[in-house]
């Protein structure tokens, strides 16, 4: 575990009595914070932030030790735990400059990862449901990547794989709702260019199952039974354990279709790719 996020868990009252016992017995309310050491008003920090109301407090002592002590080891540490506590007051943007200007600092730092991660985080954090603008979505991803890739064998990896993967399938909710309300008002032709979108570009995700089923549903309603045909071909062999298949097949079968690739649509290539491997 990184020294920045072993800090960021230690019990306030133990860090207060040791700063109140290295100030010599002073009240830390007379005591300048000009005549502490780096480490006391690190430790005031620390404190601050084990408060959970109180984030904005630790951000001011951290912020303080890079000011009185700038080349110092503490310097280096207040600045992670700065943007450790930026981003759990919610001050996100704070959180990712602060996070950037570590890893610009210590590119090589133990703490370099836990940086990166956070920096993630706070485009992760501020993604909402899906009908809000997807931006924050793409940024998450890119930084997530960052994260697996720059430092695959660190603590944080893991965790961003997971959060990446989330964040993909947000993307592909988004298709989904956009293509859903197309396909509400008869809008086939629009309704199936955002299902194909989660079909070509997202079918790791858990929207692929229904993408294909509403794509059956939008070509039968237009008379293209190859294209339905062939988009039951690739939930028949994919997820036929999904509840979509088995309304899939109903649909079809209702109208003496099969689950059959039929013709050379998109669909149909699609098909060879992902059953057939004919892409490798």
């Amino acid at each position: 575990m990184s020294r920045a996020k072993s800090t960021a868990n230690l019990v306030g009252s133990l860090t207060l009595a040791i700063v109140l016992a290295g100030c010599a017995g002073k009240g830390t309310q007379e005591v300048a914070l000009e005549d502490m050491d780096a480490e006391q008003i690190y430790k005031l920090g620390e404190a601050e932030l084990a408060n959970a109301k109180r984030p904005d407090g630790a951000i001011r002592y951290f912020s303080e030790v890079e000011r009185l002590y700038p080349y110092s080891e503490w310097a280096k540490r207040a600045l992670i735990m700065e943007a450790y506590g930026y981003h759990k007051a919610r001050k996100y943007e704070d959180s990712r400059a602060t996070a950037q200007r570590y890893l610009d600092t210590y590119p090589g730092s133990e703490d370099a990862a836990y940086a990166s991660y956070l920096l993630a985080l706070s485009y992760y954090d501020q993604i909402d449901d899906v009908g809000r603008d997807q931006g924050l979505t793409f940024q998450a991803l890119q930084a997530l990547r960052a994260v697996i890739e720059q430092y695959p064998d660190s603590e944080y990896a893991k965790s961003a794989i997971l959060k990446f993967d989330l964040a993909f399938d947000h993307l592909a909710g988004k298709e989904m709702e956009i293509g859903r309300y197309y396909l509400k008002k008869e809008f086939y032709s629009a309704a199936i260019n955002r299902f194909r979108v989660v079909v070509e570009q997202y079918q790791t995700t858990s929207q692929t199952p229904e993408a294909l089923y509403r794509l059956i549903e939008c070509y039968l309603s237009l008379g293209l039974t190859d294209e339905a045909q062939t988009a039951g071909a690739i939930l028949g062999h994919n997820f036929q354990s999904t509840i979509w298949y088995e309304d899939a097949y109903k649909l079809l079968t209702k109208q003496g279709l099969e689950m059959k690739v039929r013709g050379d649509s998109w669909l149909a290539k699609v098909y060879r790719q992902v059953v057939k491997g004919e892409w490798l």
